[in-house]
């Protein structure tokens, strides 16, 4: 009962690994309760963003909701069809905003260069605030979400870690973590570091806001091609637009060729920029496959500096998977320390003495307590900075000593929290 009353409603379930691997899920009473409280505060204050809205009605839009009666909850006098009849006054209130919306964007729109009926056809990239129309689509394809537009590396990314998945772009990282923990798709796949640029640290900052999994990992070589509209000859450009990490992995070139550079949010949507604007004058970073999409020529391929250039992608769920010891596996976890010599190396150690490997270690200052404070005798003068600590280790949560070790690092680590444990990938594919 409680696993239909989750899915019904939408709820996900939010498992921590422990030393373990214990899994602890929160009461679904507490949970209801909580929806009560939001709905109650929609009706006390219209102004309420859209945001807020969102998640009261993502309860609303999936089918065959049901609702318990528990002697806690607020919902012992309340029955199903009167939630659904709250909701959908709301819905009806939210829609006339989104419909006002969505006029005014159309007369901006008229005032723009006419675009193919090709690329209007193309998914557009889901927001805060627009999916809220989009209800998962059940029984069919798995809806995999991505960061950018289609032509994307993520959506290459998407494609390899899910063959034959329905890609749903959106316009921001947080928007498709967002899109998980409401059932508006059912993964998503979005950058973690590249072998040139380094980690991606919004990804890593809101891997801990959320309360998503780590089911895997998928790694991409990166091709950048210079795009132009066809017809147009390398010679004739005279700026070039794309993401700013392309930008930095094709400086030299770029500097050979004499253009200026501009930055855009991803390196597919600079080649939907040039083509939706008719910029003969300016040319695009991006997939050989963002030219097939958008009809653009390829002006040179490889154009960056370094050959050897490759993203690291994680999939992401909603529930973790099973970890196994019959084929390799990686863990990734955070947490922190407290302030004093030695103690980074005692937590390295953990991992040492029962002969783990660790595949990466990433700091990250911690947003709530960023500055330390050593004692009174400095005036109260901050000294440090409160550091969260990311590492990936070669081993399953399956396997007795990474549980050990974990148990060993929560003997000094205030907190640790498991990302997850996935199977490691070891394959390539070019874009």
């Amino acid at each position: 009962m409680a696993v239909n009353l989750r899915r019904a409603s939408g709820l996900r379930l939010e498992a921590t690994y422990f030393a373990l691997g214990q899994v602890a899920v929160r009461n679904p009473a507490t949970l209801r309760m909580r929806r009560h409280r939001k709905l109650k505060l929609v009706f006390e204050k219209p102004e309420l963003n859209k945001v807020k809205l969102r998640k009261v009605l993502a309860a609303y839009n999936v089918e065959e909701a049901a609702w318990t009666k528990t002697p806690d909850s607020p919902y012992e006098s309340s029955s199903g069809p009167e939630w659904q009849n709250s909701c959908a006054v709301i819905m009806s209130q939210l829609a006339t905003q989104l419909k006002e919306e969505i006029m005014t964007t159309d007369s901006l729109n008229a005032q723009l260069p006419a675009m193919s009926a090709d690329l209007m056809t193309l998914p557009k990239p889901l927001t805060s605030v627009m999916d809220l129309s989009t209800a998962p689509r059940h029984g069919s394809l798995l809806r995999v979400a991505y960061q950018g537009v289609p032509g994307a590396y993520s959506e290459m990314a998407a494609s390899k870690a899910y063959p034959n998945c329905e890609a749903v772009p959106c316009d921001q990282f947080e928007a498709a973590f967002q899109a998980v923990e409401l059932w508006v798709v059912d993964r998503a796949v979005l950058p973690i570091e590249n072998s040139l640029g380094g980690s991606i640290h919004r990804n890593y900052d809101l891997l801990l806001r959320h309360r998503l999994h780590i089911v895997g990992e998928v790694q991409i070589v990166v091709n950048h091609c210079l795009l132009g509209l066809p017809g147009v000859k390398k010679e004739e450009l005279r700026r070039v637009v794309s993401h700013p990490q392309a930008l930095a992995q094709c400086e030299q070139n770029l500097s050979k060729l004499g253009v200026t550079r501009e930055a855009v949010d991803d390196t597919a949507g600079a080649a939907q920029f040039i083509v939706a604007y008719d910029l003969k004058d300016t040319g695009a970073i991006a997939s050989s496959r963002a030219a097939e999409i958008y009809g653009l020529d390829i002006l040179e391929a490889n154009i960056q500096d370094d050959s050897d250039n490759v993203t690291r992608f994680l999939m992401l769920a909603r529930e973790p998977i099973i970890p196994r010891n019959d084929r390799p596996f990686k863990t990734s976890i955070v947490f922190t320390l407290e302030e004093g010599p030695g103690v980074l190396f005692k937590a390295l150690a953990a991992f040492a003495l029962r002969k783990i490997n660790l595949r990466k270690i990433e700091s990250r200052p911690q947003r709530k307590r960023p500055l330390r404070i050593i004692d009174d005798s400095n005036n109260g003068v901050p000294q440090y900075f409160d550091y969260l600590f990311y590492i990936d280790f070669e081993a399953s949560m399956a396997d007795p000593r990474a549980q050990n070790a974990l148990g060993h690092l929560q003997e000094f680590a205030p907190f640790v929290r498991v990302l997850g444990s996935y199977p490691t990938d070891i394959t390539l594919i070019c874009s």
